[in-house]
């Protein structure tokens, strides 16, 4: 009741139980990127250089589609290198009137659709969360991947419940505003707010990656002509005319079609 909606540990509330304390790594406000760099056939740019909303989307949906029922890694991340920093993102809560840190180091898609006017994305996401070497119990977040524009991309659920304490449910929910996309290799970064409220309350923000299991190109450029079996075919003249055969290692394809010889 003191602490009103900012966080506050134990040991501000002891010494000053009136103050107003954000609580280490912790903001509350969300950067806006200035712009979104795509990387794609190993090049980087600026999307508003030289790519359409149309074609970052369906990259996206290419990607989280190829991903789809796999688990994505979360990092913190340095924004300028996108490189990670830790093996997870953190932040300050309380349980109860206990101090703790909360962790997110993965995500699992369970679940990619496509959206109305081909500017929404809809994700199933699993968020898995872990406090003081505990893991609660968590349903999925119903969450929306919203291209505005080539600047502006946005994901965000409505908040999901975790089972964080014995009285109550927790929910948390989840701000990404994402300024870096590469194709080559499956990783999206961006700004994130992330907030608890209920039995356990508090949050963070900074910015992080994710670090999908595949890249964005569904399809493979190179083709193999299947191996043969060797079996024979049969002729397509029925009679005692007919009695020779030939096999499917004698009919090769890459002259064109052949025709097979008929016999009056």
């Amino acid at each position: 009741m003191l602490a009103g909606c900012s966080f506050q540990d134990t040991f501000g509330f002891m010494t000053h139980p009136t103050r107003s304390y954000n609580g280490p790594a912790y903001n509350g406000q969300l950067q806006a990127p200035n712009s979104v760099v795509v990387c794609r056939s190993k090049q980087c740019a600026a999307a508003k250089l030289s790519m359409s909303r149309e074609y970052i989307y369906n990259s996206l949906l290419h990607l989280f589609d190829n991903n789809n029922h796999k688990t994505a890694l979360v990092c913190a991340a340095n924004p300028g290198s996108h490189t990670c920093t830790e093996s997870f993102v953190t932040m300050p809560i309380t349980v109860g009137i206990t101090p703790a840190y909360a962790y997110i180091d993965s995500v699992k898609i369970t679940d990619v659709s496509v959206g109305k006017g081909n500017t929404q994305l809809g994700l199933i996401l699993n968020y898995n969360v872990t406090y003081n070497g505990q893991t609660p119990d968590c349903t999925p977040a119903q969450s929306l991947m919203y291209v505005k524009n080539v600047n502006n991309i946005i994901l965000e659920d409505s908040g999901y419940s975790c089972k964080m304490t014995t009285i109550g449910q927790t929910t948390i929910k989840t701000l990404f505003a994402i300024d870096y996309i590469d194709l080559d290799f499956g990783f999206i970064g961006g700004y994130y707010s992330i907030g608890f409220s209920g039995p356990a309350y508090g949050g963070g923000s900074g910015y992080m990656l994710l670090r999908l299991p595949k890249d964005a190109y569904p399809l493979s450029p190179e083709l193999t002509q299947p191996k043969s079996t060797g079996k024979q075919v049969s002729s397509i003249l029925k009679g005692s005319a007919v009695t020779e055969s030939i096999t499917e290692e004698e009919v090769s394809t890459s002259q064109g079609v052949q025709i097979f010889p008929l016999h009056k």
